[in-house]
């Protein structure tokens, strides 16, 4: 079964410390420990796709106009909190192996290699019903 991890913070540089505060090398385990994670999910063949986002004001939201141009409106959204830092699509056997994936993502090291705990959300990709040819 395919599951969508979703990296979803709150509000921007509450679940997540600002990045200007962090030092280059707590960047650099940050990442390193997101790269070994995938490597990992990958060589054990359940990583489908992982991807950060960049911030939430640089968003669009597109919507279909009837008869004209789409309407595009620019961020930041100031109605609303909560946004996407980034996601990961895992293929695994159970929910709780999608659940212990989200645990470790969630604990990434931030500031002084402590554990960020970020909120990692869990939903099944649904599928498709079959169709008739």
């Amino acid at each position: 079964m395919k599951y969508m991890l979703l990296m979803q913070f709150s509000e921007k540089n509450v679940d997540f410390p600002k990045l200007d505060e962090w030092k280059p090398e707590e960047i650099q385990a940050h990442i390193q420990f997101m790269k070994q994670t995938n490597a990992g999910l990958a060589t054990a063949g359940e990583l489908v796709d992982a991807q950060g986002l960049a911030m939430p004001e640089t968003a669009r939201i597109v919507r279909s106009h009837s008869g004209g141009a789409p309407v595009v409106t620019e961020g930041p959204f100031p109605e609303s909190k909560e946004w996407v830092a980034g996601w990961w699509i895992v293929d695994c056997d159970t929910e709780q192996r999608a659940i212990e994936i989200a645990a470790t993502v969630s604990a990434a090291p931030g500031p002084g290699g402590r554990p960020l705990n970020m909120p990692i959300e869990v939903r099944q990709v649904m599928a498709a019903p079959p169709t008739e040819l």
